[in-house]
């Protein structure tokens, strides 16, 4: 249940785009087609889904105070956080090496359709960002770090592809000339987010109601 939970959040409360506005560059750059957003948007999802529990491991085991103590008692007092960017933004660079090498290999068109933006995924705030909530919010174990990067991934697919196939049918519109472009593609995100909002409840409302019951159970008994 803790990981249908985790996975549910990433998605649509905490989504990258919608709830913290991370990767907006790639985001508005490369949405102006719907295949180029779906092939970024699975980048996106694997790199997500293989740096966020590699990271995870270079804190637990390496970054934390006293994270090194399995090399010794006498490394129990060192502590290598102050690495965590360069560690996270190296682990980072690495598997978008690997992405943009097997994208060239077996896609040249996407690849070649994606341009510069492949490659500026290793410096993708979104992609970053995924670790460094990781971090921050401490979560526990390698499995749900996992269904955090994953479900972080399809949170940020997700938007990508909904702007893009607004953007293509946008086209045919007759949008104002002062909001066309980027002008018009804030606004619908803008729109979007606050839509996104709306799932907040999705899985606090339960405890919202159970707070109230019990609020209204003591309201009673000092009456």
């Amino acid at each position: 249940m803790e990981h249908l939970e985790l996975f549910f959040k990433s998605i649509f409360i905490d989504n990258m785009v919608f709830a913290t506005f991370l990767g907006m560059c790639s985001y508005l750059a490369v949405s102006k087609k719907v295949t180029t957003a779906v092939g970024l948007g699975a980048a996106v999802i694997f790199v997500l889904a293989v740096t966020v529990p590699l990271n995870w491991l270079l804190d637990q085991y390496l970054l934390q105070e006293g994270a090194l103590v399995w090399l010794g008692s006498e490394y129990a007092e060192y502590d290598l956080s102050f690495l965590s960017f360069i560690m996270f933004i190296a682990t980072i660079a690495t598997m978008v090496q690997l992405v943009e090498i097997i994208v060239e290999k077996f896609s040249p068109s996407l690849y070649n359709s994606l341009g510069i933006f492949l490659p500026l995924i290793a410096v993708n705030c979104a992609i970053l960002g995924g670790s460094l909530f990781m971090q921050s919010r401490e979560i526990p174990s390698l499995g749900l770090a996992l269904t955090y990067g994953v479900g972080s991934g399809i949170g940020w697919f997700l938007a990508i592809l909904a702007i893009a196939a607004i953007r293509e049918k946008i086209r045919y519109s007759s949008v104002p000339p002062a909001l066309r472009g980027l002008g018009i593609t804030f606004i619908i995100t803008g729109l979007m987010a606050i839509g996104f909002m709306s799932f907040g409840g999705m899985l606090t409302g339960g405890d919202e109601e159970k707070k109230r019951k019990k609020i209204l159970k003591l309201h009673y008994l000092i009456i």
